[in-house]
């Protein structure tokens, strides 16, 4: 009876430690795959939404510099640049912003940006074709004429603008929602971390107890040989 009662016990033992193991291991993977998650969402915030939200400002400043020289070869008379030497600042610009762009869309795009990007680039487009207007028109047409063509792109350019600016909110949208998501993600390692320490705790208590039940056998063992 004691060895069959014996036996029993230590199988129930047997089973609440393999249960308690496969417990430590399934936590074990899944603060591994939060962790994971973790250095994904790190990483998405960095190069898909901080170096894109600086592409942006750069290309912003970009056209607004191509505004600035437009607008100094058509309203003034002293200091501006040459017809050759616009044409080549110009496309100077335009070489960087397109690379600027080209490096963004290879970065991670919700439905929104890919929208907007598509409108700026039709935008883009649009004012290329003014510029190349202004330059081909620069010496047949009179100052007011070319002033008038000039002006005519203020709406293209203010499109352009708004629509950076669109981008621009939705790399912080969708950072935060990034952040939130980081911030699950450590409150879910606090957890298992939490029930990491619950494990060892119940194991020490399940030594003890082992121990103490080991104690009383011994004891009663002790007490039967004496009789």
């Amino acid at each position: 009876m004691k060895f069959a009662y014996s036996l029993k016990q230590k199988t129930k033992i047997a089973i609440l430690l393999f249960l308690i193991m496969a417990c430590t291991i399934l936590i074990r993977l899944l603060e591994d795959r939060s962790i994971k998650n973790m250095e994904k969402a790190f990483t998405s915030l960095y190069n898909d939404r901080l170096i894109p939200a600086t592409d942006i400002f750069y290309i912003s400043e970009k056209l607004y510099a191509k505004r600035f020289l437009l607008e100094i070869f058509v309203y003034s008379d002293e200091n501006k640049l040459s017809i050759p030497q616009l044409n080549a600042k110009l496309k100077a610009y335009d070489k960087e912003i397109d690379t600027l762009l080209a490096k963004y869309e290879k970065t991670y795009l919700v439905t929104n940006e890919k929208n907007h990007l598509t409108e700026l680039k039709v935008k883009l487009l649009e004012n290329k074709i003014l510029e190349k207007n202004i330059l081909l028109n620069a010496n047949s047409l009179d100052k007011a004429s070319l002033r008038k063509l000039y002006d005519n792109g203020e709406k293209s350019f203010l499109d352009m603008s708004a629509l950076l600016t669109q981008l621009t909110k939705i790399q912080t949208v969708v950072g935060e929602q990034l952040k939130e998501d980081s911030q699950k993600i450590v409150r879910g390692t606090s957890l298992y971390s939490t029930l990491q320490l619950l494990i060892a705790i119940v194991i020490g208590g399940l030594i003890v107890s082992i121990l103490a039940a080991s104690n009383v056998m011994n004891i009663q063992n002790d007490k039967f040989n004496l009789n």
